[in-house]
């Protein structure tokens, strides 16, 4: 064990915001085995919810904050008068090698581990932060807003964070299907947001999709997803018909960075939904708004 560590503060329960209390859980526990099931339960959140927050107002994955902050604090155990052997601090930091440590060493600071101890460059700690400013374009309705259940049909995949850049490509696939057998709402359209059948972090399905009657026929090669009545924080962007994407990023991280967590209120694992109204185009003003079950 790195020295240093059996002096880490405890977890103060005392911490409200459930991000900031999943990150002094792993500062008090950075090498000890970690999961991002454990990680979340300290912030009492489901992984899927919790991954989505933490990844929204960091801009990394849970894990990958792990790595970074024993990475960080391996530099400072060797830079500490008695410096552990390599070996062993790979080990303690949770790597399968010395080799592989040190490649993921100088990813980070731009030095090898051993060229480090040996005092050749002092690495910056890596940066891992990138809490954006709140976006004055997003309202949100005061208090949670029930909605009847309903039906959509489309297309859908599984994306994490290195692809949902890709998201606005099956759109584009769902296109040319439209309109679908009794289809509903004059044109509203829904993406639908829900967790993937295996927990794997940063991995969601989203899917693209238009109201139908619960009755209506499904063609081949489109799903249909019930959405239940339910329970929702509303939360509208007002787009300016600039490039949609960076407005809807920059969005989704003031929702799921900030305002979720401040919130107080319990998710609900029924999926989430992006509202695009009736004639909805990228590169037009309009009103999207997201609904994000909880329990009310």
């Amino acid at each position: 064990m790195l020295a240093g560590m059996d002096d880490a503060a405890p977890l103060s329960t005392r911490i409200a915001d459930p991000l900031e209390r999943a990150m002094a859980f792993v500062e008090a526990r950075a090498f000890e085995p970690l999961t991002l099931a454990d990680i979340a339960a300290a912030a009492a959140l489901s992984p899927y919810h919790f991954s989505r927050q933490f990844s929204a107002r960091f801009g990394l994955t849970p894990m990958a904050f792990v790595r970074a902050r024993r990475l960080g604090l391996a530099a400072k155990a060797l830079a500490s008068p008695t410096p552990p052997q390599l070996v062993d601090l790979a080990f303690d930091a949770g790597f399968e090698s010395q080799e592989a440590f040190t490649r993921a060493f100088k990813r980070a600071f731009g030095v090898s581990p051993g060229r480090y101890r040996r005092g050749a460059a002092l690495p910056t700690e890596t940066t891992f932060m990138s809490d954006a400013a709140a976006v004055a374009r997003v309202t949100q309705e005061p208090a949670p807003v029930k909605k009847p259940g309903f039906r959509v049909a489309g297309l859908s995949a599984v994306f994490d964070q290195s692809s949902k850049s890709n998201i606005p490509l099956l759109w584009r696939k769902l296109d040319p299907h439209l309109p679908l057998p009794g289809q509903l709402g004059g044109g509203a359209a829904y993406g639908v947001g829900c967790p993937t059948e295996t927990a794997i972090e940063g991995c969601f399905r989203y899917a693209a999709a238009v109201p139908i009657d619960a009755g209506a026929p499904v063609p081949d090669g489109i799903e249909v997803f019930d959405i239940p009545a339910q329970a929702y924080l509303i939360f509208r962007l007002q787009t300016d018909g600039s490039e949609l994407h960076p407005q809807m990023q920059a969005a989704m991280r003031e929702i799921w960075g900030h305002r979720i967590p401040a919130s107080g209120y319990k998710l609900r694992q029924g999926p989430d939904l992006e509202v695009y109204p009736p004639g909805f185009q990228d590169d037009r003003p309009a009103g999207l708004e997201w609904w994000i079950p909880v329990e009310a």
